[in-house]
C-alpha cells in the first residue's frame, strides 16, 4: 500500500511490525536526512481483496487500515493507495497516546533502574 510517491526519498529500509513477516514498513529516507513512512507491505493471509476494497482478517492489518488516513484505493493488482495517518499540530500534543506511551517508559526505565540495584 503505497503511502507517499517513492521519488521523494533517496534510501529506503524494511521494518517489521508485529509477527515476523505480516505487516512491514516501508520507510524512506528524505535528501534532508528525515525518515518517513513509503509503502505498508501487508500479507496476504492478513488481508484480502472484496469488491475492489482491501479487507483486513487480522487486528493489526485492522489497526493499521483504521490509523490511516483515507481509505486504501485499488490502483492495479494487489497495489493500493493512501493517505499517511493525519498530521497532528503541534498545539495539540502530547496527544493522550504520547502521554500514554512516555508514562510506561518511564516506568519500563524504572523497573530496570531497580532490578540492576
Amino acid at each position: 500500500m503505497e503511502v507517499r510517491p517513492k521519488d521523494e526519498f533517496t534510501a529506503f529500509r524494511t521494518q517489521d511490525v508485529g509477527e515476523h513477516g505480516h505487516l512491514q514498513r516501508v520507510a524512506g529516507k528524505r535528501s534532508s536526512g528525515s525518515w518517513s513512512t513509503a509503502t505498508w507491505l501487508i500479507n496476504k493471509e492478513d488481508a484480502h481483496m472484496e469488491g475492489g476494497k482491501l479487507i483486513p482478517d487480522t487486528k493489526d492489518a485492522k489497526n493499521l487500515l483504521k490509523k490511516l488516513g483515507s481509505k486504501p484505493v485499488h490502483l492495479s493488482g494487489d497495489r493500493f493507495k493512501a493517505k499517511d495517518r493525519p498530521n497532528v499540530p503541534e498545539r495539540a500534543k502530547p496527544t493522550p497516546a504520547q502521554m500514554r506511551a512516555r508514562r510506561e517508559n518511564i516506568k519500563k526505565a524504572q523497573a530496570a533502574r531497580n532490578s540492576n540495584s
